[in-house]
């Protein structure tokens, strides 16, 4: 299992970026998807999560409204499209390939990508 976050960088609050996640190394049309968070000095932080075949999301209450969760599977990409973004935002960002929002024990795969909200 492979999974490439990117799309991350500096905004200032109230703007808008989009995360992607370049899957590979299985089917990614048959699992669930989900993004998790890390701020500095924090623990991981469950995001979002979008079924298999993109038809049910769930979010987090701090970023409900604000993120959309979305993923092509012919392209084995997920994305996360983040507006309105505040300084609290601020966090690496990762991929995973499960629909579950506990993330005890969690350890990711990728890099993520950091974003970074200030002005």
């Amino acid at each position: 299992v492979q999974l490439e976050e990117s799309g991350g960088g500096l905004v200032q609050p109230g703007e808008s970026l989009r995360l992607s996640c370049a899957a590979s190394g299985f089917t990614f049309s048959a699992f669930a998807m989900s993004w998790v968070r890390q701020a500095p000095g924090k623990g991981p932080e469950w995001v979002s999560s979008i079924t298999s075949g993109g038809t049910s999301t769930d979010y987090a209450a701090s970023v409900k409204g604000r993120f959309t969760i979305s993923r092509d599977n012919a392209k084995n990409t997920l994305y996360l499209q983040m507006n309105s973004l505040k300084p609290e935002d601020t966090a690496v960002y990762f991929c995973r390939n499960t629909w579950s929002s506990n993330v005890v024990g969690w350890i990711p795969l990728g890099q993520g990508t950091r974003v970074t909200v200030s002005s």
